[in-house]
Parts: C-alpha cells; sequence; structure tokens
C-alpha cells in the first residue's frame, strides 16, 4: 500500500464553500484509512455530511442504500478498483457527481475516468483547498443541470399578461404591486378554472426577490397519488418497486426559486400532511430516504376549489389551509367583469394574427353583446379558444361578427318570457336547455347578491334543488 501525504492548511485558512449546507453529502472512498480521516474530518468542518467506503465495492453498495450529492473516490484500492466502481455506478443509474483520486504519475487513468463520467480529478499529495474548491463546483455544477432538465419556460412575466381594466381585476393588481420585491410567505390563489391562476403564480415570481431562480410548476390534478410524492419529495433508488436511481423531486429542483402547486385542492389528505410538515418546519427527506434537505423555495398554491368548504366537509387540512392563505388572492370570474371583454378580445385578435394570417380587427356591436350577456363557464380560456377558432376559420373576414359566435353564445340571455307565469317561447333557432338553466341561475343569484334562499324563491325551486344545481354547474357556494 502506497503512503501520500496531504497538504494541511490550519482551519481558519480553509475556505468554507458556498456548499457549506448540512443536507450536502460526500461519500469518500480510498483504502488508506490516514486520506478517509484526513477529508472525512476536512469535508466535515465545512458543513457536509460524510459516508466512507474503503473499496469500490463498499462505495457501490454505500451510494445505492444512500445516493449522496458527490462521490471522492480512488482509483485503485483491492476488491473493486475505481474504475469499476464508477463503471457499475453509471450502470446502476447513479448519476452523482464523481471526482477520482488518482496517484502522481497515473493521469492518464484519470483521463479514462473522465470519459466514464467522472466530472474532474485530484492527483495526490493534494491540497485540502483544491477539494473544497472542486466539491463545491461539481455540486454547483449538478445542480444547476437539474435544474435545466427539469426547468420550463423561464420567460419574465410581468402584468402585461393579465389582461383587464374593472374593478375586480384592480384589487388583484394593488395586492400584486404590494409584492413586488418582498419575499413573501405562502400565497393562495383561487378562483374558477381558466381564470389566469397561473399567469397570478408567474408574475408573483417574475416580479419579486427570487426572480432569478427557476419557477417549477406541480400540477397536483394530474399526478397520481402514487407519484407526486416522489415527484414532489424526489425518491432514493429502491425506495419502492419502479425507483431504479435516485430522483431530485421538483421542491429541491427549485432550490432558491418559486414552485407553485396548481390545484392543490386536488391533493389526498395524507400528501397534505407530508407537504404541512415540510412547510412548517421548511426540510423535507426524499421518499425513502434519511437526510434532511432544506426547503429554500417560496410557495405559491392554485386551485378552484373553496378551500374553506372543502375544510368543512373533512377533505382538506385546516392547518394547511391556514398556512397557506397567509397572502390570499381571488381571482374573479370573467361574468364578474364583463367591461373587460372588449380589451379581452382585442387582445387575443391581435395575439392570434401574428401566427394565423388574418384580416379580423375588430367586432360587431351585436356579437360583442352577445359574448358580455354569455355566463362564461369556461371563464377567459374559454373566450380565448372561441378567439382563435374565429380567427382560425375566418380569415377574410375584417370584424367577428355574431354568426361566427358558437350558438350557446349566441343565444345566451335571448330566452322570451310570456305574460304567463312560468310560460317561455323557444327560439326559432332552438337552444341549449342545460345553458338556460345555467344562465338562470347565474342571473338569478346575481340578482339577490347570492343570496340562495331569495334565488331559489325566484326561481320557484327549493334551496336544496337550488345547491344542486349549482354543484351540477360548478358554481362556487
Amino acid at each position: 500500500m502506497q503512503t501520500v501525504s496531504i497538504k494541511h492548511e490550519s482551519p481558519a485558512s480553509l475556505p468554507h464553500p458556498e456548499a457549506k449546507e448540512a443536507h450536502h453529502t460526500v461519500l469518500v472512498c480510498d483504502d488508506e484509512e490516514l486520506i478517509r480521516w484526513s477529508l472525512s474530518e476536512h469535508l466535515k468542518g465545512s458543513g457536509y455530511g460524510v459516508m466512507v467506503a474503503k473499496n469500490g465495492q463498499e462505495c457501490l453498495e454505500a451510494a445505492t442504500r444512500q445516493v449522496p450529492d458527490a462521490i471522492l473516490l480512488d482509483l485503485k484500492m483491492p476488491v473493486m478498483d475505481g474504475l469499476t466502481a464508477l463503471r457499475k455506478l453509471r450502470e446502476a443509474g447513479i448519476l452523482t457527481p464523481v471526482i477520482v483520486i488518482t496517484a502522481h504519475g497515473a493521469v492518464d487513468t484519470a483521463i479514462e475516468a473522465t470519459r466514464l463520467g467522472a466530472v474532474a480529478y485530484l492527483t495526490k499529495p493534494f491540497d485540502l483547498r483544491e477539494v473544497s474548491f472542486k466539491l463545491s463546483q461539481a455540486i454547483e455544477a449538478d445542480r444547476l443541470a437539474t435544474e435545466v432538465r427539469y426547468l420550463r419556460d423561464r420567460r419574465r412575466a410581468d402584468y402585461r399578461s393579465i389582461i383587464g381594466e374593472s374593478g375586480p381585476m384592480q384589487g388583484v393588481f394593488d395586492t400584486l404591486r404590494r409584492l413586488e420585491g418582498v419575499d413573501a410567505p405562502t400565497v393562495l390563489v383561487t378562483g374558477e378554472s381558466g381564470t389566469g391562476k397561473e399567469l397570478v403564480a408567474q408574475a408573483i415570481h417574475s416580479n419579486g426577490p427570487r426572480k432569478d431562480g427557476p419557477f417549477v410548476e406541480i400540477d397536483c390534478a394530474s399526478l397520481p397519488e402514487t407519484l407526486i410524492e416522489s415527484e414532489i419529495f424526489g425518491h432514493e433508488r429502491g425506495a419502492f418497486t419502479d425507483a431504479r436511481q435516485m430522483k431530485r423531486g421538483l421542491f429541491e429542483v427549485a432550490h432558491s426559486g418559486t414552485i407553485f402547486l396548481d390545484e392543490i385542492g386536488e391533493m389526498s389528505l395524507g400528501t397534505q400532511a407530508k407537504f404541512l410538515r415540510a412547510l412548517e418546519n421548511r426540510r423535507f427527506k426524499r421518499v425513502g430516504g434519511v437526510v434532511d434537505i432544506p426547503l429554500e423555495a417560496g410557495i405559491v398554491a392554485a386551485t378552484h376549489r373553496d378551500l374553506a368548504v372543502e375544510v368543512e366537509k373533512g377533505r382538506f387540512r385546516q392547518d394547511l389551509y391556514y398556512r397557506l392563505a397567509v397572502i390570499p388572492i381571488l381571482m374573479p370570474s370573467l361574468r364578474q367583469r364583463p367591461s373587460d371583454i372588449p380589451i379581452l378580445v382585442s387582445h387575443f385578435l391581435d395575439h392570434f394574427r401574428r401566427r394565423i394570417p388574418s384580416k379580423l380587427e375588430g367586432i360587431e356591436p351585436e356579437a360583442l353583446g352577445a359574448l358580455q350577456r354569455y355566463p362564461w363557464p369556461g371563464n377567459v380560456r374559454e373566450l380565448r379558444n372561441i378567439i382563435e377558432r374565429i380567427v382560425t376559420l375566418h380569415r377574410e373576414e375584417t370584424q367577428v361578427r355574431l354568426v361566427h359566435l358558437p350558438s350557446e353564445v349566441r343565444y345566451a340571455g335571448k330566452v322570451e318570457v310570456q305574460t304567463r307565469p312560468g310560460s317561455f317561447i323557444l327560439p326559432d333557432q332552438g337552444c341549449h336547455l342545460e345553458e338556460v338553466e345555467k344562465s338562470l341561475l347565474v342571473q338569478a343569484l346575481e340578482r339577490v347578491k347570492g343570496n340562495q334562499t331569495q334565488a331559489a324563491k325566484l326561481l320557484g325551486i327549493t334551496r336544496y334543488a337550488l345547491r344542486y344545481r349549482m354543484e351540477k354547474f360548478g358554481l362556487k357556494d
């Protein structure tokens, strides 16, 4: 066994790298006890967690049990050498950055290791400051590479993407302006589907102190119960049947950016409990892991559900609701701001004309009136889709006309009432019965400012029947 010296510096002269965070774990693999001890003591003093192994086989077994953030791997060892261990690590799907250690004069072997995926190499004897520097570089590069794999569109969003001048929208803009530059606690954005909750989340991120970090979106409604914890928290290799390699969760990937939890009302009670614990402690573990990882990202959650009602029904944890709703923002439905429809139509016409050659430049008053009478169950998203359809199918027209609109929009609010109470005239063109029912329901509720008892009397039905229809059409209590 060759004896190798290590250049020591006094603790005061050793720089502690940015990686001085307890959740960064380094696996030190070397057959020389002195080197293992020296590296371990130095790394612990720099704030790292340390695992040790004295040959390649032990290194492989240790990394399989708990994937470290980096590996210091000697190349010449008994039982299993470093090159073989590195090859088997990669075959096992363990992509942790590896820095190889080689004796002076064996640089060719170290270069071969870099071809197998090692990120750097150290030549014995080495300076402990160089170890710190290369580890810090490797861990940071790995974090950035992970972000690149996960990150979605990070184009800077501002308030121009949120269209509206009505009173309800001014309240939204006022709250957003108050959050500018503020590292806010959790923000809860509520509102019906299609109102633009994700745009608000992006605006909070883009105009806040975390704007240079990633914006990571998690759709709680689209992830099955069995996968959502793994997606959020990550998992260790072998944590469950299909966990063939370690995976960093989106909480970890977000780092110091913003996590957007869309449709958090769909999260199961079990996952809610773990999520609340992470929020309260600002730490979490990967599924199957034992190491605490700091939760450094900001949290913006959104839902189309009334979480207060969900709490009453036992479907959402009350403590999590209060923890999320530190800063509440309610996105109004489109039927609550019909005065915004003209500028929304103009905006969408301009938007789609950029990619679809079209002569459409405006909208006839009759068509605009129909749009403003329609109750918009799909909100702004539904209006956007209708304008896209019109721009695509009627490119030669100069204005949007009533005939271009879908039948449910054209006939909304046009049911005529006979002098005999309760009798209606069916329009010559026909109508959609459910749209008529919903339109009358919305009108009754708006007329009495949401009083369900009075609305039920206006419609000649019981309050129970009214609530049944409200639930049927997705209207909020």
